[in-house]
């Protein structure tokens, strides 16, 4: 087995070549495993951890898009054989999950049928980065989505009042609901940062700019770092609330802490790096994720109660490669040891539980014992965040992370 990293390197492991070549290859056998996701008609099938296909799976907004996002972000490193991936992706996109009537794009669909008509503010954000990161790695019809996308997020979904992202309506934009979510908005600014990067509009940054104020110098000191994820229609958190399991469960989630902390840098890196608070209020994200959310074993506890104690002590793979993407860009602007001792725990538990090194790729979820279990997933439906993981610390940059490979190419 590749070591991970050279233990007895005295300086940061995302400068060590034996941990370089431990990321890439990572990162190479990631996107050899979700190749085969490719259909013949078009789109992508989930596949089981052996990279065979799950018949039946549905195609998910979030899912194309991230395979386009992830796939033009390989582009950009130096991988081959991405092309067809980001056009069939792209092509599916815009000819099969938009709504040609209402306009939009569905949550999900399959073998040509609506299977979920709902508009989902989460799964819009994604085709603004996905088409921001075709354009990033040159697609020819990126703009196309970029520019259809980029008014359905400013005509149903964002609300100048508040600088936010509302979050759900029905297929002919009807209301279904009044809730207000964290995990779309927290998206919202990956997707806002990506569309700058790849336009240079500064609304995308303001935008971005906006959300990072509410959630990072508003709501996470007032709540002690534990960020809550609902909200009501009044932008004031609803801590009683509690829906789908996954995508939005009680409590607090540690995984969102380290995501929106690692962006609220981006944007700050972005903005021109402003002498305000937001890198220390994203450190406090991080110690506390930390803090509270890591099991002695490995891995973090999905969810927290609100004082930081376990609520739902699953284990998944992508709260592990979040805290890797934020500890790393902590590491690039102001490393302390005490980074690089987490930074190395985390990839050890990264290396010993999450990654498949028979077949490649991260299993998504561990048991009590940490052996890989399907309990809440099934199969491999994402690469994009196990990817990142690896492709980030690969750069040395905090932002504009594709300009930062393509410069090297």
């Amino acid at each position: 087995m590749q070591p991970i990293g050279d233990e007895a390197y005295s300086g940061y492991w995302i400068n060590d070549p034996t941990h370089k070549t431990f990321l890439a290859r990572d990162a190479q056998r990631h996107l050899d495993f979700f190749r085969k996701s490719l259909r013949s008609d078009g789109g992508f099938d989930v596949l089981d951890n052996t990279g065979a296909v799950i018949e039946g799976s549905t195609q998910d907004l979030h899912w194309v898009t991230r395979m386009i996002h992830s796939f033009a972000l390989a582009k950009s490193w130096g991988a081959s054989e991405c092309d067809q991936v980001i056009d069939q992706g792209i092509h599916f996109l815009w000819s099969h999950m938009r709504d040609e009537t209402y306009g939009g794009y569905f949550t999900s669909v399959h073998n040509g049928q609506i299977i979920d008509d709902t508009k989902l503010a989460y799964g819009h954000v994604f085709v603004l980065l996905a088409a921001s990161s075709a354009k990033m790695a040159g697609h020819p019809d990126a703009d196309r989505v970029l520019n259809d996308i980029t008014d359905v997020l400013d005509e149903r979904y964002w609300d100048d009042r508040y600088g936010l992202f509302n979050d759900e309506t029905a297929r002919d934009w009807s209301p279904i609901s009044d809730y207000r979510g964290y995990n779309s908005n927290m998206h919202g600014i990956e997707a806002l940062l990506a569309a700058y990067e790849a336009t240079k509009n500064v609304t995308f940054l303001e935008r971005a700019g906006r959300i990072v104020e509410f959630f990072v110098h508003k709501i996470a000191p007032a709540h002690n770092y534990a960020l809550p994820e609902h909200y009501r229609p009044d932008w004031t958190p609803d801590l009683e609330y509690q829906g789908n399991p996954m995508f939005r469960p009680r409590g607090t989630t540690p995984g969102h802490s380290f995501e929106l902390a690692r962006l609220a840098i981006q944007w700050w890196d972005l903005a021109g790096r402003p002498k305000d608070k937001t890198v220390a209020h994203a450190r406090n994200l991080i110690n506390a994720a930390l803090r509270d959310g890591w099991n002695a074993q490995g891995g973090f506890a999905y969810t927290l109660k609100y004082d930081g104690g376990v609520l739902m002590p699953d284990r998944y793979w992508w709260p592990v490669t979040e805290a890797i993407g934020a500890i790393a860009t902590l590491i690039k602007l102001d490393p302390t040891p005490e980074d690089e001792i987490w930074y190395r725990r985390i990839w050890r538990t990264a290396n010993d539980f999450f990654i498949d090194h028979q077949n490649g790729g991260w299993f998504h979820e561990i048991d009590a014992s940490g052996r890989p279990c399907e309990k809440q997933f099934f199969g491999r439906p994402d690469i994009y965040h196990s990817l990142q993981a690896d492709l980030f610390p690969l750069s040395s940059a905090i932002s504009n992370i594709f300009a930062s490979f393509s410069s090297k190419s």
